[in-house]
């Protein structure tokens, strides 16, 4: 055996050994059952074939003049090559429009006409022996290439040729790895199938084309950073990456969002790996129904399942099914639990026309006073509100259409002026009056809340630097604290720097912080009002018994005033119980030599009642609705003539 012979023996050994390395690697992380997953393990089965047959006809090749068995392995060997090779460039062609999010089962007569030159390359393949068409071989079994031959690597570079038109056209459908990865693979096999071509004894067809495959693998069909290791389904990036492709490429879908609506309440019962637990039950009841390579999670609680190819009937049964399985309680261990899911059905590109529309539905509150299961259609308008309230709220931004309001706050002896509390409101010129307790959740979600809180802070220190507020009586304005504003881990030093370089008096600013906030962050908050109250800032604990808070912890936030919820004062008003819990709220507060300030007063009679019980500030329509900031300088203005 000479040693050209043992080379080219060698290097389609290396080649079957990176095509078994691509075969193996499938089959082990099982990635075999979405429809690009098949194509590409169907070419590396059929490149392993190609190189045990052209080591086959290589190693009968010297003894095949002497030997009629060695001259029929040669034979067998090429035509077993030729046989399967000629159809690759069809199948990559397929798999090229599977990863560009073609759908086959749509318009199934145009992908037939794709198979129609497949289907003469076959032909010529096999009426070969009988025609010599493609290659034929001389009495020293010389191989000698035919017309045939050529027509075939012309048809096969039709394929090469709209499959780089479909990754052209289908360009900014795919993400930056499916590029790279097709463009190398088109690179690299052309580069070989060229190269042999050229010369025929150079046989780099099949090294190329392995290699080429390797990276594709890399780049797509490894999907580990896509996929929930814990549930075995699709995470938050594959969702927003398959949903771009499908957009894009002009796909339509059904798409169905799986909310479980009470999972707060399951931490707070039962624990955060119990929840886990529930949300991976959920994900397994979900693939019983569909394919696991339709469904994604969005969060723990949140399922969003694609169905392609499908009809609107087909969709409201999956919904009605889904909806039913969970009135049952779902089993851990020895607890059956409770699970309470919303069901959203949407059709793309109907009412979905882009991934923010699609993480809309996912990530959106669910709305209040709720009485169905599943929203589907016009119920599904809320949606389109909170895309519209999102651009509102940049255009707010950028047009200055925010406003700061103010409340005012009195005291309960006398009725005379206290201070204000600030109110943020948007006017934006095509939705009209917007309030906060719909776009500040959306701004927080959005990342824009920092933008609004600064603003309203600005404002209110502009406001108390113009020495208005002071001159009429005012003792300090109270700002509210968001969630994410006091967590941004320099807001203390943010805070004082604009404060000192507005010029403007600390102890007039009054922050305010819910009683949920201050109960889940107790250890980050201590820091900022620590610092905060070391300038000369007050603070006041807003909300007082709406959350779930440890008393001790929220008292040694050292807060100078609680705000009691007006819903407390309303109950006071209806019935012997909620007067109890008013009295004892307002005595344990007086003990802990707290400040107290009760929303929502209404009436001449609420107002009795907080005098009867030597509450300090009053804050309600009474006195007054939040109102602009000309509005109220002319109210304390009147108050003081």
């Amino acid at each position: 055996m000479s040693s050209i012979t043992i080379s080219k023996i060698v290097m389609y050994a290396a080649s079957m050994l990176i095509g078994s390395t691509g075969i193996l690697f499938t089959l082990l992380n099982r990635r075999t059952d979405k429809q690009q997953n098949k194509l590409y393990l169907a070419m590396l089965v059929i490149l392993d074939i190609n190189c045990i047959s052209e080591i086959l006809a290589a190693y009968n090749h010297q003894r095949a003049v002497v030997s009629s068995a060695a001259a029929m392995a040669v034979r067998v060997g090429h035509f077993s090559y030729f046989l399967l090779h000629s159809i690759l460039p069809a199948i990559f062609l397929f798999y090229v429009l599977s990863v560009c999010g073609a759908n086959f089962s749509g318009k199934q007569k145009r992908y037939i006409l794709l198979t129609i030159p497949a289907f003469l390359i076959e032909a010529i393949v096999l009426l070969n022996p009988a025609t010599k068409w493609m290659y034929y071989y001389d009495r020293d079994m010389v191989y000698h290439r035919s017309w045939g031959l050529m027509v075939i690597y012309v048809l096969s570079g039709l394929y090469m040729a709209m499959a780089i038109f479909i990754l052209l056209f289908s360009w900014k459908a795919l993400n930056r790895k499916r590029r790279a990865a097709l463009i190398y693979f088109f690179t690299v096999g052309i580069l070989g199938i060229v190269v042999q071509l050229l010369n025929y004894e150079i046989r780099t067809e099949l090294i190329s084309e392995v290699i080429g495959l390797l990276g594709v693998m890399i780049a797509i069909e490894i999907e580990d950073d896509r996929m929930d290791a814990g549930m075995g389904i699709y995470n938050r990036r594959a969702i927003k990456s398959d949903m771009h492709t499908y957009i894009v490429s002009g796909r339509s879908l059904y798409l169905l969002c799986v909310k479980i609506t009470n999972t707060e309440i399951i931490k707070r019962t039962t624990g955060l790996d119990n929840t886990e637990a529930l949300s991976k039950l959920v994900a397994e009841y979900l693939r019983s129904l569909v394919p696991r390579y339709y469904i994604y999670s969005t969060n723990p609680d949140t399922f969003m399942i694609t169905l392609i190819g499908t009809d609107e009937e087909k969709v409201t049964w999956l919904a009605d099914t889904i909806s039913e399985r969970f009135e049952y309680p779902w089993r851990i261990g020895d607890n059956d639990i409770p699970l309470k899911a919303l069901i959203m059905a949407a059709d793309v590109p109907g009412r979905i026309h882009s991934v923010s529309d699609a993480l809309y539905m996912a990530d959106s509150p669910v709305p209040k006073k709720l009485d169905k299961n599943i929203l589907k259609g016009s119920d599904l308008d809320y949606l389109l509100r909170r895309a519209a309230v999102e651009s509102a709220i940049s255009r707010g931004l950028e047009q200055h259409n925010f406003e700061v309001f103010y409340q005012p706050t009195y005291y309960v002896s006398d009725s005379s002026l206290h201070g204000a509390e600030a109110l943020i409101r948007l006017h934006d010129p095509e939705m009209g009056n917007l309030f906060p307790d719909e776009f500040i959740p959306i701004a927080e979600q959005i990342g824009l809340i920092d933008d609004i809180d600064d603003y309203v802070f600005h404002e209110v220190c502009e406001f108390i630097k113009s020495g208005i507020p002071a001159e009429n009586g005012m003792e300090c304005i109270n700002v509210n604290l968001s969630v994410l504003q006091c967590m941004q881990p320099a807001f203390a030093e943010h805070v004082i720097s604009v404060a000192e370089s507005i010029g403007v008096d600390k102890n007039m600013i009054n922050f305010e912080i819910t009683e949920s906030i201050a109960a889940s962050d107790y250890s980050a908050l201590s820091r900022v009002v620590r610092i905060l109250k070391r300038q000369g800032f007050r603070f006041s604990m807003d909300d007082y018994g709406t959350g779930y808070s440890n008393m001790q912890s929220i008292f040694r936030l050292d807060f100078d005033l609680i705000k009691i919820d007006k819903s407390i004062l309303w109950s006071a008003e209806k019935g012997q119980m909620g007067q109890i819990i008013l009295e004892s709220s307002v005595r344990m507060i007086r003990q802990m030599r707290r400040k107290i300030l009760v929303e929502g007063v209404e009436t001449e009679h609420h107002l009795q009642m907080l005098r009867d019980l030597g509450v300090d500030f009053a804050q309600g329509y009474l006195f007054s609705k939040p109102i602009s900031k000309r509005d109220l300088i002319a109210l304390i203005t009147k108050d003081k003539k």
